[in-house]
């Protein structure tokens, strides 16, 4: 294994690859293009950007590398996996819903890896922001995804511009019947993984019956039942999602929502707090299916049917991840009947209690801070001041994440009020700032 990879897995405390990651970076060894195709929550941004990582030079004068991917919420995953490895190269993100001035003028310093949604870098080549014939390696992570709402014609786009090319790999949890023309993707080395005996996985899929087609009633039983895990509860619409939440809320049970109508602050608190464990439940559509940073889910809820094969494996293989035991329940009413694709599923059926006792709410809490990444604010900057100015002990500080305009931090809920009338009016780095429980 080179310096570079090495120095890169000791930055996140990684001491060996899994079987994926090491075919991959084999294979990004040969000059030819790449396909891999393995399951949610294997490893595929390690198996990418490492081998990227290898090929990229630190005196080329220009924009290197693209990584293309479905979702604002991946690609600032896909940045911030790779700040982590620690390298002298740096990476900007373009989204919709970010300020464009701010990318273009970070892409005008030429960043060595550009990482974004199809639309914004169509946007930014079409307004010049950068000279895309710099780039030399094109990925496009969550293929499938990303075709499955309606990129192709951003990225067909896109693709035509990049006229320097060397390397392409595509990656994507579904196989294709075949590989669209417009990637220009030509006699690759395909690595099929969705078989793989490293990434099966024990699930468990329930058929949880509701006596009335309004299935609220019923859900709320059954996260009742289930209690306190991190439960994912897809819907199939943005509507259902607010009307679930709402319900959920007002019984006096924590939950978060997700969807793509949310501000992107919305959506990142929502993550954040699923993500810490100050709430077990996150009502969602099909946006949370995959390509999301949320480890440890152990229930996911079918409260709508999956609209087909696909969606419904993308939402179950949010559980039950890399050898983990999970649990997939599926509520249908009287005059609902499970679609073809599920015909051969064996499921198990799940009897509620007639009465059941509300989860104990999480012993944590989330507070939101108006400063992030755009100000230099760093984790360490957020934990001493908490610790300094808050009073806090290590044990009552969890986890923190810090984003481009704001962040947000963990602390014991019993310390909650205590922590924000000490902070409240205080600096954090110089800065004056919001400081408040995020709802």
């Amino acid at each position: 294994m080179s310096d570079i990879i090495t120095s890169a897995l000791q930055a996140i405390g990684i001491n060996e690859l899994n079987e994926m990651q090491q075919a991959s970076l084999r294979a990004n060894e040969s000059g030819r293009d790449v396909i891999l195709l393995s399951p949610t929550g294997s490893g595929k941004t390690l198996a990418f950007l490492l081998p990227l990582l290898k090929q990229m030079k630190q005196e080329y004068n220009g924009i290197q590398a693209m990584v293309i991917a479905p979702s604002r919420e991946l690609a600032l995953q896909i940045e911030e996996v790779f700040r982590s490895l620690k390298s002298e190269l740096r990476a900007t993100c373009c989204y919709g819903g970010h300020a464009f001035d701010m990318e273009k003028n970070a892409l005008a310093t030429r960043p060595a890896l550009v990482v974004g949604t199809p639309g914004r870098i169509l946007d930014h080549i079409n307004q010049g922001s950068f000279d895309p014939s710099t780039i030399k390696f094109l990925i496009l992570d969550e293929f499938d995804k990303s075709l499955e709402l309606g990129f192709q014609a951003e990225m067909e786009a896109v693709i035509s511009k990049l006229s320097g090319i060397k390397k392409r790999m595509l990656l994507s949890a579904t196989k294709m019947e075949e590989i669209p023309a417009f990637t220009k993707i030509h006699h690759p080395m395909s690595l099929d993984f969705l078989g793989n005996k490293e990434t099966l996985r024990e699930l468990t899929v329930y058929k949880v019956q509701s006596p009335i087609k309004d299935k609220l009633e019923t859900l709320q039983k059954l996260v009742c039942t289930i209690g306190n895990q991190p439960t994912l509860i897809f819907c199939n619409y943005r509507e259902s999602v607010e009307r679930i939440a709402t319900y959920l809320k007002k019984n006096k049970l924590d939950c978060k929502m997700f969807h793509g109508g949310m501000e992107q602050v919305d959506r990142e608190k929502s993550l954040f707090q699923f993500r810490n464990g100050t709430s077990y439940l996150l009502v969602s559509t099909d946006l949370a299916s995959r390509g999301l940073d949320i480890p440890e889910i152990q229930n996911v809820v079918h409260y709508h049917l999956p609209i087909n094969k696909e969606s419904y494996t993308h939402r179950n293989g949010r559980t039950a991840r890399m050898y983990a035991e999970g649990n997939a329940y599926i509520i249908l009413h009287g005059e609902e009947r499970l679609p073809d694709f599920l015909a051969d599923e064996t499921l198990a059926d799940f009897e509620l209690p007639e009465v059941c006792a509300k989860p104990q709410p999480s012993e944590w809490a989330s507070i939101y801070i108006g400063k992030g990444k755009r100000d230099k604010l760093s984790k360490g900057d957020i934990a001493g001041f908490l610790i300094k100015k808050g009073e806090l002990e290590k044990e009552d500080l969890g986890r923190i994440e810090v984003k481009e305009q704001s962040s947000f931090a963990t602390v014991k809920r019993s310390k909650l009020n205590s922590l924000l009338a000490k902070i409240r009016g205080e600096k954090i780095k110089g800065m004056k700032t919001i400081f408040e429980e995020a709802k």
